[in-house]
Parts: C-alpha cells; sequence; structure tokens
C-alpha cells in the first residue's frame, strides 16, 4: 500500500532543506541549468566566479558575490531537480529560472526553438509530495507574473519564442508512441524531466519560477530524431544562456523609486 502523500502536505519534514547545518544565504536571484554543456556555456562568460560543491552539482556566484544571481546545475530527473530547488530556497533564494532542453511531440515544434512553458502536465512522482493531484489531468505551473517579464525580456532582445504546454515524464526511455499519443492529444507540444516537479516545489514554498527551454530531439513521429549537432539548436542554446543570465541580472538590480 502506499502512503496517501496527500494526506500530509500541511506537516514539516523531519529532515530540514538546509540540511544539518544552515549555509550561508544567497541572493534571491537564482538561475538552474540542467545541462551541463549549457552550465559551460554559461561559466565562460563569467569573470571570476565563486563555485563550490551543491550536493552532486555546482554551486556559482557572479563575481564570487553572495548577493547576486547564482547558478546551479547540472541535474536531471524530478526528485534531484527539487532537491536542488528547495536548497536554494532555504538559502534565501525567491526567483528561480530554469533553464534546459525538451523533445518536441508534435510537428509544431521544430529542433532549436526556444519556448516558454506556461503549464506542464504532470507524470512524475515527486510533484504529490507538494500538491494534491487533479485524478483527470494534473498540471503545474509558473509563475505567470514572472514569466510574462522574462517574455518581455527575450522580446525585447528579438528573441523569437513560443509559449507552450509540456509534458514531464520520470522515464525517459519509455517514451512509448501510445504515451507521446495520449499526452499530445492532452496539449502537449513538448516532454522533458523536471518542470512539472519545480513549479510544485514553487508554488508549494511560494516562492516564483519560470523556465525557458530548447527544443533538442523530437519524438513527434515513428522515429527519434536527436538533433543535439544542430546548428540552429547550438545557436538556441547560445541564445538561451545569454537571455536567462541577463534576465537574471536585471532581476538583481534594486528598483529605482
Amino acid at each position: 500500500m502506499t502512503y496517501p502523500t496527500w494526506s500530509d502536505l500541511d506537516n514539516e519534514s523531519i529532515v530540514p532543506p538546509h540540511g544539518a547545518r544552515k549555509g550561508s544565504e544567497l541572493g534571491s536571484v537564482a538561475v538552474m541549468v540542467s545541462c551541463e554543456p549549457d552550465l559551460k556555456l554559461i561559466k565562460s562568460k563569467i569573470t571570476n566566479p565563486g563555485i563550490s560543491p551543491f550536493f552532486t552539482s555546482s554551486l556559482m556566484t557572479i563575481q564570487g558575490s553572495s548577493k547576486g544571481a547564482c547558478i546551479a546545475g547540472p541535474f536531471i530527473g524530478a526528485p534531484y531537480a527539487t532537491m536542488l530547488l528547495e536548497s536554494l530556497i532555504a538559502k534565501g533564494a525567491d526567483k528561480i529560472i530554469f533553464l534546459g532542453w525538451c523533445g518536441s511531440v508534435t510537428d509544431k515544434l521544430n529542433i532549436g526553438d526556444i519556448i516558454l512553458p506556461y503549464k506542464s502536465i504532470i507524470d512524475e512522482g515527486t510533484s504529490a509530495n507538494y500538491k494534491i493531484l487533479d485524478k483527470k489531468t494534473p498540471v503545474s505551473k509558473p509563475d505567470l507574473e514572472l514569466m510574462d517579464k522574462l517574455s518581455s525580456h527575450l522580446r525585447s532582445n528579438k528573441n523569437d519564442f513560443k509559449k507552450a504546454t509540456i509534458w514531464t515524464t520520470d522515464a525517459i526511455y519509455r517514451e512509448t508512441k501510445k504515451k507521446v499519443a495520449y499526452y499530445k492529444e492532452l496539449g502537449a507540444h513538448a516532454v522533458e524531466m523536471e518542470c512539472s516537479a519545480l513549479f510544485s516545489v514553487a508554488q508549494y514554498r511560494k516562492v516564483s519560477i519560470a523556465g525557458v527551454l530548447v527544443v533538442s530531439d523530437s519524438v513527434a513521429s515513428k522515429d527519434w530524431d536527436p538533433g543535439f549537432r544542430n546548428k540552429r539548436f547550438k545557436q538556441a542554446r547560445k541564445t538561451a544562456c545569454d537571455c536567462v543570465m541577463t534576465f537574471a541580472q536585471k532581476l538583481c538590480e534594486p528598483k529605482i523609486v
């Protein structure tokens, strides 16, 4: 018998998110970068970043400042992603931007497209620990205000993007034809492994989160189409990395009264 996690959402965990002892506070802005090539690209453009271990990932701070934007990654999968997010929130982050890759499940998206997920269909096991799931089609959403600001930032820099519903799954090697068709019928345009859980945690902890995804491959047809060496994908990754970091830096700027 499975323990009903939805019945226990108001109780605190025995293990605190900050670990055995609370570490140094970070600034309010955190960028979560799931893919190592993107993390390396971002790191190459930061002068003397402060780098420290962060579980099995790393935590970078811009110009060694603990109060600027921090960058965490790489990571894969909903459970580990939420461990990082919980720890970032415990350290003071309350505005989070997620950067990752996704696979298209429809011919309306092409490899190298940049998308902003405004809804993620839950097909992972972590979200149930943070919210009561709809029995028919459970979904999680980002903070729409932060997503709108991110949209405006991309638009102001003349970057093309699409807003889309996505599907988050635990099992990347179980994207069967029937399952792809099912989630496509529910409105999904792409699939990945972290977003819905990150959105669920952020909502539970009452912090803001928005995501940027780059289409890296496609399972829209009967055969898998990997686009990781595609020139358009590589250029889109650079664009997404630049936009996410300039947006994070913009969020760090003090408001002018």
